[in-house]
């Protein structure tokens, strides 16, 4: 696989975000404001929809095209957040959700009327280990009725649709650990009429996230995402893509700050010469230029064992680490090349180095990426 096979889709992306600026972007940014035009335009030219079955109204196209999708916004110097989760949460729908669900909610989706942003699944008292989580959703004749709190359900507030996972057995009462949750497709605009309430949480980038309270909130059993009591191997299910998708943005990021630290170094004259022509400037933006090249490759054959139906969860979790830690080597490094001037807004430097460290710690932290390849890679013993 090479970057040539979507040529085409990051040559429209690339024109896209071209409409969407520096200076779009810093607005955004100091309103900590939803970027509703980019998501959007993403919309009208079908990106979002690119993993829907053409019989539902998309372009039926696979992960690898996701992939430079969401590459380019990032190379870009936009920033997917605002709507890359409906690529991998799409994939609990397509992959598990009944041929009436799927009916009923992928046109809409596809079309732009709805969209599918909010996923429901960490919680304050259990973080990463979603076994723990705490919500419950209590059968209540054609009804569920979820009680709980979601925390950093990101897009909550610019979302028409949840994918939830709730507790629907206690976890005393379930013969394996991973029993006992299920997954709902949770219809927002019902909810936040019958005892859902959302809070935004401010953080340093501007990512829409919030907490969201359930208190009872009804919701329809035919909802319900495939079986109950399946809903952690759903979710695991989809969790592979969105690892895969997550490493592309951070390679789109890396390829951002190499470039401009390669432009301003070309430029910017001191003691009569640039600055580029001193290997302390020219070492470190060609290290974080191997280090990208090197990760892009694990997210190439992640990709293509993910298309391919193989097991890809280590080649999923390597691509979002190599990827993450060669976008953080590239932020330090550009704005270490730019100095003074990478502290300043207008060069958009700050903003991205905010975006790009989240992903040390999200959608999975790095520590468990490493525990989950010593484990389950180099059959060392568990450790959690």
């Amino acid at each position: 696989m090479t970057r040539e096979t979507h040529s085409e889709i990051r040559e429209s992306v690339a024109r896209l975000c071209a409409g969407f600026d520096g200076a779009y972007w810093r607005d955004l940014d100091s309103r900590m404001a939803y970027p509703a035009e980019f998501v959007a335009a993403l919309t009208a030219g079908g990106f979002l929809a690119a993993m829907i079955p053409q019989a539902f109204g998309g372009s039926g196209l696979p992960l690898s095209a996701a992939v430079a999708i969401l590459e380019e916004i990032h190379r870009a110097g936009c920033n997917a957040a605002a709507a890359h989760a409906q690529m991998y949460t799409m994939g609990t729908l397509l992959r598990h959700g009944s041929e009436a669900q799927k009916a009923r909610w992928l046109p809409e989706i596809a079309a732009g009327r709805l969209r599918l942003q909010a996923f429901g699944v960490t919680e304050p008292g259990s973080g990463s280990d979603t076994l723990s989580l705490a919500t419950t959703a209590r059968r209540d004749g054609d009804l569920y009725r979820v009680s709980g709190q979601k925390i950093w359900t990101s897009r909550a507030e610019h979302s028409d649709l949840m994918i939830l996972l709730a507790r629907t057995t206690p976890r005393e009462a379930v013969a394996r650990k991973g029993e006992g949750l299920s997954v709902f497709l949770v219809d927002m605009r019902d909810a936040l009429m019958a005892g859902m309430t959302i809070r935004p949480i401010r953080t340093m980038m501007n990512h829409a996230t919030t907490e969201v309270w359930f208190d009872d909130v009804p919701v329809p059993a035919e909802n319900r995402i495939g079986e109950e009591g399946q809903g952690f191997r759903y979710i695991l299910s989809g969790m592979n893509a969105e690892r895969i998708l997550i490493a592309a943005e951070c390679i789109g990021d890396a390829k951002w700050f190499i470039a401009k630290a390669s432009a301003y170094a070309r430029e910017r004259q001191v003691f009569g010469r640039p600055i580029g022509a001193n290997q302390g400037i020219q070492f470190p933006i060609a290290k974080a230029h191997a280090a990208t090249c090197a990760a892009e490759l694990m997210v190439h054959e992640a990709a293509r064992a993910y298309e391919a139906g193989e097991p890809c969860a280590p080649q999923a979790n390597m691509a979002k680490m190599l990827a993450a830690d060669a976008a953080w080597e590239a932020a330090n490094m550009c704005l270490q090349t730019h100095g003074g001037f990478g502290f300043a807004a207008d060069f958009d430097i700050e903003r991205k180095f905010r975006e790009t460290r989240l992903y040390q710690v999200a959608p999975v932290s790095t520590n468990l990426i490493l525990a989950h390849i010593a484990e389950h890679v180099l059959g060392l013993p568990r450790s959690y």
